[in-house]
């Protein structure tokens, strides 16, 4: 009989300490935990690699940019995040004569490619969020190394431990209602060619697109804002979606409390940077973007943009403002709606 009460009381125990587990993970907000894997630490692991001088400034098309695609591609594939392509192939190829053919400057490039891969969504499998960065810089001029630390090296290195982050929710049962895709594009510096090839090859429809992040430049402090240096600036936020805006604001607020400074937003900003990174490809086809960028300093395209000047704990601040804004988009009940869509050409739809 002693044995048998023995037994019944340690299993009333294992079962209170199963529900105070349970409890205990339902009271965790579950974007804080995984946002936390995020780290200054493995951003920079990832950056003193990716733009040190064996990747040769990463230029389309180069010896150096093959480096850079594949060293993207085994962190994927160590990782366990598969393709969308096919299994294994996670570069979207574009031949040099697309290049050529659709730019003045691509004229001289060779075969590159975009990296891609995939977290297919739990419950609404069919709406794609676009987290994107481009992968590739300027390479080298008169025999030193453009490194691209900041541009867009940041991007590059936040975008994989973005990836990571809702990998690491997904094995745990945590995995996004929507889909996200992990774009890495080439040829930004070029025209911006790898993020209009894949808007006019999309492996997804555009039509199921709900949103595209794009993150370039998010390591460094500019001079307007170095008395504040937790900031970001975002652009086109706005511009299509209301509703984008202000559930990045409220994301922001609860979350992060970066300063987000909305100067370059402006239309009649006269740097146009709104025009000048890989989101605007989407957004000429009515997707609701937000652009993340610490504006230009003294290095921008210089080839002192190296890895030892990014300040790492403000670029971790503002790749887990990255991922808590997706995470909200991911999971939120309603797609998001772009109510300020302007009408399209048909050069524009694809």
């Amino acid at each position: 009989m002693k044995n048998i009460i023995y037994i019944l009381f340690a299993g009333l125990l294992i079962a209170c300490g199963s529900s105070k587990e349970a409890t205990k993970e339902e009271n965790v907000d579950l974007t804080v935990k995984y946002a936390s894997t995020i780290t200054a630490k493995d951003l920079g692991n990832h950056l003193f690699t990716y733009a040190s001088d064996d990747f040769e400034g990463r230029d389309t098309g180069s010896p150096g940019q093959k480096k850079a695609v594949n060293y993207l591609k085994d962190f994927y594939v160590n990782l366990g995040l598969p393709s969308p392509i096919s299994e294994g192939n996670y570069f979207q190829e574009i031949k040099n004569e697309w290049f050529a053919k659709n730019s003045r400057r691509g004229r001289n490039l060779k075969d590159s490619e975009n990296v891609l891969a995939f977290l297919k969504g739990t419950e609404k499998p069919d709406e794609i969020i676009v987290i994107s960065a481009h992968l590739d810089h300027v390479g080298t001029r008169n025999g030193k190394v453009y490194n691209g630390a900041d541009d867009d090296g940041s991007g590059t290195v936040a975008l994989l431990e973005i990836a990571e982050a809702f990998k690491k929710a997904a094995d745990a049962g945590h995995g996004p209602k929507r889909s996200i895709l992990f774009l890495h594009v080439t040829g930004e510096e070029r025209g911006l060619l790898g993020s209009k090839y894949y808007t006019e090859n999309p492996i997804f429809p555009l039509a199921n697109t709900v949103c595209n992040l794009n993150i370039d430049m998010i390591g460094r402090i500019d001079q307007r804002n170095k008395e504040t240096p937790n900031y970001v600036y975002l652009i086109g936020s706005d511009k299509l979606s209301t509703e984008l805006h202000e559930l990045s604001e409220a994301v922001n607020k609860k979350y992060m409390n970066i300063k987000l400074d909305y100067k370059y937003n402006d239309e009649n900003d006269p740097n146009r940077f709104y025009y000048r990174s890989d989101h605007y490809n989407f957004a000429k086809h009515n997707i609701p973007i937000i652009f993340y960028f610490n504006g230009t300093h003294v290095d921008y395209h210089q080839h002192t943009d190296t890895p030892d000047k990014i300040y790492y704990e403000l670029m971790r601040n503002r790749a887990q403002l990255v991922f808590h804004t997706a995470w909200e988009v991911a999971n939120r009940e309603g797609r998001i709606v772009a109510d300020k869509a302007k009408p399209l050409n048909k050069k524009t739809t694809k």
